[in-house]
Order: C-alpha cells, then structure tokens, then sequence
C-alpha cells in the first residue's frame, strides 16, 4: 500500500507539472464508497480553479487552489496519482499499470488543465476516500494525525519522552497515525529491523539507546525512500522490505524472517536479531511467539502487507453465563453444537455480519448434572428405599409434570437470553429429586431451566 514515500512521490510530480495551472475540465466517478462529497458540486467545485499548492501530511495528499473548497485524497491500499506522459512513482504493488487505457476505468477523479496536461486519481480496491474540504487541515483525517515522520521529525528528547509514556508494542505504536503520521506496515517492519527492536516490546520498556536508534532509523528509512521517490527497485538490498511481502520463508543476511501478528498487522522480523527483552512484551493474538521470543505463526492466512485497515480477527460467540470462565482445553476457539460437541468458529471478513448461531449453550456444570441424573435414574426408588436425602428441586413440579418446550425461530424461549435457539421440541420428566430427565428414547438435548 502507498506509504508516506508513495504519497510524497505524488505530492512532488503534482508541484512540479501542475501548481500554477488552471482546471479546465474535472470528472468525478460516480462511486459514493471512495468519494465523499456529491459529485456533481464537486465537478463545479473545481473548473476555472487555480492549483496553487500540493499539499500533504501523513498518508493524505490536498491540492490547495486559489479559493476554497480543496480536493482532499486520502490514498487507502491501492490508491495512486498517475499524470499522462509523466513517471510519478513506482511502487510495490500499483493496482494500476501506466500501459493500462487512459483514464483507467478505475479513476474516481480527473482532471485536464488549460495547457492540456491530465491527471487522475485512482483506486482499484475502494478503500481510498476522496473528499472536498473547505481546510483539510482543520477537520479529519487530516486534522487528528501526529507530526509528519518527513516534514515535522521529532526531536530525539520528545521521540524518547513520548515513548516511555506508551505501554503498548512499538509496531502498534508506529502504525498509530496520531503519534507520528506518515508510518505504515512495510515502514514499521523495515525500522524495527535496523534498530533490532522486537515488534511486541513495550514502547516503554525501551533503553534510551534502543530509543534513539528507532529516531534514527525512522530519519533514515523515510528520507532514504523519499530521496529516490519511493522506487522500491533502488531501495538497498540490505534491507528487510525486499524479502518480506507474501509471508514466504526467507532469509535476509542470512537469517531466517519470521512472520507474526503485531498491532493487527501481518509482521516480518528476524528473531535472531529482535529478541523480546525483561517481561515486557505484548502477545494479544494467537500462535504470536514462543517462550525463547521466536514466532511461530502468524495471527492471519490473508495478505494484509497491503491493507490500510486490518482485518477483522475471529471471535468466540459465549453466552452470558459463560463469560469470565476459562476457556476450555479442548475449544479454543469454539462454538457448542447441538450434540453438545465442538464446532470451529470461522470469520467471513466482517465481524459486524458475526450473529448469533442456533445453538444450545451447555455449561459443565448443567452437562455433569445430565451425566448424574441419566446414571442415577434406574435406581432412583433405591436410593429413596435407602433413606436418600432429597436435593435441591431445581424445576418445580410435581414428578408426572410433563414440560414441552418449543422455538419459535428466533430464540424467543429457553436460552434467549444467550442468543440461542433450543430444539424444536424436547419433552422432560421430572424425577422424584426434583432434577428434569430426557427419555432415555430419544437424544438428550440440553434445555435452559425456568
């Protein structure tokens, strides 16, 4: 995804072929996902406008013109400038090809200007926004993110104070745009590798010499790629960024890279070299590291090298009374089926479309109480015979009650409450000790007890 090189990239072709030129003609997709302001005053908004400035902070990119309102471009996984005639950038991953027709089929804002030089903003993948401002920098994105990594570096005091003031991971700090903007994935990895800094280390566990070779790494890393316009061609081949895209086993120098989830990102580091230090350390995902600080696996099987928003995580569907309990050794993740067996919990891509499913949630203790009474239930006249002592009625009734419970499809009975639908029908005695019983003709299935 473009990174604060790509969009600096952007920035520079778009000041030095295009500031100072009028907008004869402007088009706007008609894609209400990536373009945030109605198209049609947006098209109005900017013929006859002068290009004064290009601006840019962080990963967001805005033409100032000679009056307000401004484009704003907030460039997302995939989005990119293109300029006809002209090389811009070339970066990892371009969704579109300069070869490709002109204007891509993918463009969500063009523009030709008076001395008949064009330009196009693109996005294949949709996760790009463009909107109008009448000052970017006064409202978001724009105006929550940090100092810019290039334009507004921190000093290396300020850098070392605001680290011992995070007690989260260091990758997940870096990615967090309001601390410093401008930092993305291939960035963050590429840092922490130079600086030999674990990607989970607590930001403020760190030494302050850890501290200012991270301060140096970053002024290095970010200048570097600026200075060669984010051509990732003439990056040095040193660094990590040439190895670690598609989570495919590699070496750098000759040491293994290891793949993990840190700050909900795919993560490439070298174990030999970014050794967990003390105790503090974040592990919030599963399958993060061993004991010895190596990876195992990482949290995720897609590839999000290139997602400016992480993707969903799978969760665990537990109802009310189950919440705060321990997890059990053998689900992990789980959800209960209706035999009371265990059933893999999977993740579509968007946890807001996780519903509850129609199951029958089954505590231990409930499934240990079946287990006792469908034992106990042939020689219950026994153990009255024996001077048994009666135990708590758990359902109230007399013994030849018979209780019938039905759904009606939406889990309006029984365990409603969790979000979960009983079985259709399931008929129950209830036993001389007060404790209802299942027919021993038909699968038990588990009930909630009124």
């Amino acid at each position: 995804m473009p990174e604060l090189p790509e969009v600096e990239a952007a920035r520079r072709a778009l000041e030095a072929h295009c500031v100072g030129r009028r907008i004869a003609r402007c088009a706007v997709a008609d894609d209400p996902k990536v373009v945030l302001s109605d198209r049609v005053a947006f098209e109005r908004a900017m013929v006859g406008r002068t290009i004064v400035a290009a601006r840019r902070r962080g990963k967001n990119l805005w033409l100032q013109l000679d009056a307000p309102p401004f484009p704003s471009f907030q460039f997302g996984m995939a989005g990119a400038i293109y300029i006809k005639g002209v090389a811009v950038t070339k970066y990892k991953r371009s969704a579109v090809k300069s070869t490709d027709e002109w204007p891509s089929k993918y463009s969500k804002f063009f523009v030709e200007l008076d001395d008949g030089l064009e330009f196009s903003f693109t996005d294949k993948r949709r996760f790009a926004r463009v909107r109008l401002f009448d000052d970017p920098e006064t409202v978001p994105p724009i105006s929550e993110l940090g100092p810019d990594a290039l334009f507004e570096p921190m000093s290396v005091d300020n850098f070392v104070e605001s680290l011992r003031k995070k007690k989260i991971g260091i990758k997940a700090l870096l990615l967090d745009q309001s601390f410093v903007s401008g930092i993305g994935n291939w960035i963050a990895d590429e840092v922490l590798y130079q600086s030999r800094l674990h990607p989970l280390q607590i930001a403020s566990s760190l030494t302050r010499e850890s501290c200012e070779a991270l301060h140096q790494s970053i002024q290095e890393v970010v200048k570097y790629a600026v200075d060669v316009d984010a051509d990732s061609d003439r990056f040095p081949i040193e660094w990590l960024f040439h190895h670690r895209w598609g989570k495919k086993p590699g070496k750098v120098d000759g040491k293994k890279i290891e793949f993990i989830t840190a700050g909900g990102r795919t993560t490439a580091y070298v174990p030999q070299l970014q050794k967990l230090t003390g105790t503090k350390a974040v592990v919030a995902d599963p399958g993060q590291v061993s004991n010895d600080g190596v990876a195992k696996e990482a949290g995720e099987d897609g590839d999000d090298d290139d997602d400016d928003d992480p993707k969903p995580r799978k969760r665990v569907a537990v109802s009310r009374a189950t919440r705060g309990k321990p997890p059990s050794r053998k689900t992990n993740p789980v959800q209960v089926s209706e035999d009371g067996g265990a059933k893999e919990v999977g993740a579509d891509g968007d946890d807001d479309d996780l519903k509850p499913r129609k199951r029958v949630a089954t505590s231990r203790a409930v499934k240990g109480q079946q287990n006792k009474d469908a034992a106990s239930a042939p020689s219950r006249k026994t153990g009255e015979i024996a001077g048994a002592k009666k135990k708590p009625s758990i359902e109230h009734g007399s013994k030849n009650n018979v209780k019938t419970v039905e759904s009606d499809g939406a889990g309006a009975t029984g365990n409603n409450d969790h979000g979960l639908v009983e079985p259709s029908v399931v008929v129950h005695k209830v036993s001389d000790h007060g404790v209802a019983r299942t027919s021993s003709r038909k699968k038990t299935k588990p009930v909630k007890y009124q």
